[in-house]
């Protein structure tokens, strides 16, 4: 138990360096300052050349966003996640050792081409987080939690990383298994994450940019806002275009749908008009076993 103790202090000593190192030192590798460019960059699109020119440029909940934006990509590391993903995986090895198995690694990648080990991690991380996405709205608690990215109601880049930190250790939890499999930790390929980031802003974004036959490969605003409408198409009553930063999972396995130019359709989830504005209170949302009892977005039939 202290060797796991001694992890849990050295994951906060450790983040908080790397941490510290983000904001205070300009390099080509800093988390912060690509984060910082690429919604700056998004932000002055959207003003410049917005799909929903009345909406304002500074719109409903964007500071709330931008928060979240930088708690969800840094703070909460901080708090208590990257201290406790240490121990985690710490544990997982070991109990994998109790049974003979030392190493998960099934397809070994180390020996690939760089661009084929970036783009091997980029799609099996992309098609295990549209998995994730799809549980999330079909498994009712964890449902709960993904109110808190659909309770949005006008759309704009910031609006990415609006989440609840549950889904932090849900999506990364569900990706290590298969990551480790073919020898990838989860923070490998600085370049595979800012990419990831850069789709996530845009398809979020108030943008209209044509991708032409590239959109039935990535992820567009015109797509994704139809993910976050408030009354789903009856074909589709679990959601829709679950891809996160590809579009191709949604047309391969039936869930894409776009039913007409969605610009100006109401955004959110049926009974949202009682969900928390702030913070704090979406924070700790779906954490009482109280707010369990939904069904899920919306019921099922």
């Amino acid at each position: 138990m202290s060797d796991y103790w001694i992890i849990f202090l050295d994951g906060y000593r450790n983040y908080a360096h790397y941490l510290w190192g983000e904001l205070t030192q300009f390099r080509l590798h800093n988390y912060f300052l690509w984060l910082l460019g690429l919604s700056l960059f998004f932000f002055l699109l959207e003003v410049l050349r917005p799909w929903r020119p009345e909406q304002a440029k500074f719109r409903k909940d964007f500071w709330l966003d931008a928060f979240y934006m930088v708690f969800n990509f840094f703070l909460f590391s901080l708090v208590i996640y990257n201290a406790a993903s240490d121990v985690f995986v710490q544990l997982f090895k070991d109990l994998l050792g109790q049974v003979g198995l030392r190493n998960l690694v099934a397809i070994e990648v180390g020996g690939w081409p760089v661009w084929a080990q970036l783009l091997t991690l980029f799609l099996v991380r992309d098609f295990v987080q549209w998995n994730v996405h799809r549980l999330l709205h079909r498994v009712p608690f964890l449902w709960e939690f993904h109110k808190v990215h659909h309770s949005v109601e006008e759309m704009g880049f910031a609006a990415h990383l609006r989440y609840h930190w549950m889904e932090n250790v849900v999506y990364r939890c569900l990706e290590y298994l298969p990551l480790a499999m073919i020898g990838f930790g989860i923070d490998d390929f600085f370049v595979v994450h800012i990419f990831t980031l850069a789709v996530g802003h845009f398809n979020h974004s108030n943008l209209r940019i044509p991708l032409g036959p590239l959109r039935y490969l990535f992820n567009n605003p015109q797509m994704h806002i139809w993910h976050h409408a408030k009354h789903l198409p009856q074909e589709h009553p679990h959601g829709m275009n679950f891809g996160l930063t590809l579009s191709i999972w949604d047309y391969l396995f039936g869930t894409a749908s776009i039913p007409h130019e969605g610009r100006d359709i109401e955004l959110g989830f049926p009974g949202d008009d009682g969900f928390p504005k702030g913070f704090l209170g979406q924070s700790l949302h779906g954490l009482g076993p109280q707010e369990r009892g939904d069904p899920g977005h919306p019921p099922h039939p």
